[in-house]
């Protein structure tokens, strides 16, 4: 089986979250399948310092960055259908919402870019399972506004420590036609009719164990599905 992940660059504030991606790479190799890796031949939002939150004068390409992550083996998006894939994962970072999409300027009034969700629809159009992790149902819910496909996903939960407004995503969401629910660090939502699975991960505090564990039993709950 090959399982595609999607990657928005390299490093959690202004691409793909590391630990998430590598956790998900490992959780596809330990089920036995093989992991491409897929990112965007664009140019990221902007470079973020990760020592001190800082905007850098620069610019990076998503592909280039994601390839970090991928020890060079990334292909692009546009070179990737659905007949090349059995499942899709989204690692989370702040690449799903601001390269990938740009929820994290404008909210649910953001936009998608046109090659993600093609992807995304197309996956879905044949029945194949997308596990979106942490921040990543923002880019799910983009895909899928506005369409027949009501998605039922989880971004996390209100009732355990998080850096993030919770309740500000699941309203976020809810905008968009998505139906959400709450979720804690090791937990994972199953939405069997539109063969979705979501995973709070480092939405919510985490540690390593814990996250490796989550993102484990939603790769291998998409693995199911398939």
């Amino acid at each position: 089986m090959k399982i595609g992940v999607l990657l928005s660059g390299c490093g959690v504030y202004d691409g793909a979250e590391i630990h998430e991606s590598v956790f998900a790479l490992l959780a596809i190799a330990e089920a036995g399948h093989e992991a491409v890796c897929i990112s965007v031949d664009k140019n990221q939002h902007h470079v973020v310092n990760h020592l001190n939150g800082e905007e850098q004068k620069e610019s990076r390409n998503m592909m280039v960055e994601s390839a970090r992550i991928a020890r060079g083996e990334v292909t692009e998006i546009n070179d990737i259908t659905p007949a090349d894939l059995d499942m899709i994962v989204i690692p989370g970072g702040f690449g799903s919402a601001k390269n990938f999409t740009s929820w994290a300027f404008e909210g649910p009034n953001g936009s998608i870019l046109p090659e993600v969700k093609l992807l995304l629809v197309n996956m879905a159009n044949v029945g194949k399972p997308i596990v979106a992790l942490c921040v990543s149902p923002v880019v799910v819910a983009k895909a899928f506004e506005g369409s027949n496909v009501k998605t039922f996903m989880t971004i996390g939960s209100d009732k355990a420590e998080s850096d993030y407004d919770i309740n500000g995503f699941v309203e976020g969401l809810s905008k968009t036609g998505v139906a959400t629910t709450m979720k804690l660090a090791n937990e994972i939502n199953v939405d069997r009719v539109n063969k979705v699975v979501t995973a709070p991960c480092y939405m919510m505090k985490s540690d390593l164990i814990t996250l490796r564990n989550n993102i484990a039993n939603a790769i291998n709950a998409g693995i199911e599905l398939v």
